[in-house]
């Protein structure tokens, strides 16, 4: 799903751009009520955790592979606003040093890859929980049906700015149809990745899941022979306890520890396959005027390592050092929103709890 340079013409990818402006600034102050003692460290490692697995391309029809794009993952694990940075954070780690997704068109794939999938995600998401049985495996499920329908929903948008500013007379019907026909695939894998993520993370510490926030089971009183909710209790703010504080550690190390096995081994055995849009770029004629890459030579363009000529050694290298930048520039954009984060926009508010 990145945009090369070249697919979308300059007017456009510049107006993409100012929207996608827009949504960061919104989200970094969004960000701020969502950010607290539990998700802002959880939120640098949640971006090297989507970097990695991005890596991972599985085989999803004949000569065509998918991968995660993450929006509804982050979404859930830490909320919707610093969901959006997470996946920002990714692309622009991305298109800086592995040459992969065009500067050009970084507004667009902020757009198209982390705002449009996000927003759908969550708002799928809280749909579903809010008619589901109040339970863990609740969330489960509503992240699988969130992550699914995100992944066709970039499609539809990345071919709605086709049909504004592509740089090629293309049908915009068969566009449409191939992209939605492959990205229904792809959305298949990406809802089971982040199902199993959420699930995992919600079994041993279902405290750092924001989408399970709030879903516990209210307590009962009998009231003149009927149950009623009992009235929530307002405890007061105390220090997190040392054995979560030692549990919160064990999970980030375990988690990016995880993100470097991915990255630095199981990458190799990814599909080589071209993935959705380029399949359908190739097969449709999108990538008639594709340009290079600005940071071809980057010394890690095309995840590997310049001058290093074994294959397995140069990509798994490579992918090390971008979970290492990502958990690294994440954690630092996360812990200063986080510093910024002012009385007003504490958990608890009213703004708050409308978002």
């Amino acid at each position: 799903m990145h945009v090369p340079d070249g697919f979308i013409n300059a007017p456009t990818s510049a107006a993409a751009g100012v929207v996608a402006a827009g949504a960061l600034a919104v989200s970094l102050r969004g960000a701020r009520r969502e950010l607290d003692e539990r998700t802002a460290p959880l939120a640098g490692l949640v971006a090297a955790f989507i970097f990695a697995v991005q890596m991972l391309n599985f085989p999803v029809a004949a000569g065509t592979s998918g991968h995660l794009l993450g929006g509804a993952l982050a979404a859930i694990l830490v909320g919707p606003y610093t969901g959006v940075l997470c996946v920002s954070v990714v692309l622009l780690m991305q298109g800086i040093l592995f040459a992969d997704g065009g500067l050009t068109a970084l507004g667009v794939n902020i757009a198209d890859m982390a705002i449009t999938t996000t927003v759908v995600a969550y708002a799928v998401f809280r749909g579903l929980v809010k008619v589901l049985p109040r339970r863990r495996r609740s969330v489960t499920v509503a992240s699988f049906a969130a992550a699914l329908l995100s992944v066709p929903a970039a499609a539809v948008v990345f071919t709605l700015i086709y049909a504004i500013g592509g740089t090629t007379d293309v049908s915009i019907g068969k566009v449409a149809t191939a992209m939605i026909g492959v990205h229904v695939l792809i959305g298949i894998g990406e809802a089971a990745i982040t199902a199993l993520t959420v699930g995992a993370v919600i079994a041993v510490r279902p405290d750092l899941v924001y989408g399970a926030r709030g879903l516990e089971q209210r307590l009962k009183l009998r009231v003149n022979g009927e149950l009623v909710d009992a009235p929530a209790a307002e405890p007061a703010p105390a220090p997190v306890p040392a054995a979560a504080r030692s549990s919160h550690r064990k999970l980030w190390i375990t988690g990016l520890v995880a993100s470097l096995i991915l990255a630095g081994f199981v990458s190799f055995y990814a599909s080589a396959s071209p993935d959705g849009l380029e399949k359908v770029a190739h097969d449709q004629g999108i990538d008639q005027k594709e340009k290079p890459h600005a940071n071809a030579d980057s010394p890690l363009a095309d995840y590997g390592v310049k001058d290093i000529s074994d294959a397995r050694l140069s990509g798994g290298l490579a992918g090390v050092i971008g979970v290492g930048v990502t958990v690294v520039v994440g954690s630092t954009v996360f812990w200063v929103v986080r510093r910024r984060r002012t009385d007003s926009d504490a958990p608890g508010s009213s703004v708050s709890q409308a978002a």
